[in-house]
């Protein structure tokens, strides 16, 4: 199992709108796509600015495969350009993550 965690920071004032473009354009290609996310949560403490979501996969390769299929599809293409004419974004980090033997997750 391979966790891609995604953490986005937004300029001052703009991430409800950021996410609400995301739940009207990008959030159905997206899971159609790469499945449905583990979470999508956004800061309650710390930096009011960020939001982080967490995606599974098999591996790498399936990673890699689902990813392709996003980046293909139309209504995934359109949601970027409207993401980026918005300009909320300011950053972004990706950690890919493997579960311990311990952890719940399976």
């Amino acid at each position: 199992m391979l966790l891609d965690v995604r953490t986005y920071t937004c300029r001052p004032g703009t991430i409800n709108q950021h996410l609400a473009l995301y739940a009207e354009k990008g959030f159905a290609p997206q899971s159609r796509n790469l499945g449905q996310p583990l979470a999508y949560m956004k800061t309650e403490t710390g930096n009011p600015n960020q939001y982080m979501h967490i995606w599974v996969y098999e591996n790498a390769g399936d990673r890699e495969a689902k990813r392709a299929a996003l980046w293909a599809d139309p209504e995934w293409i359109a949601y970027t350009q409207a993401s980026a004419a918005m300009g909320a974004l300011e950053k972004q980090k990706n950690v890919l993550m493997t579960p311990t033997d311990f952890c719940p997750i399976k």
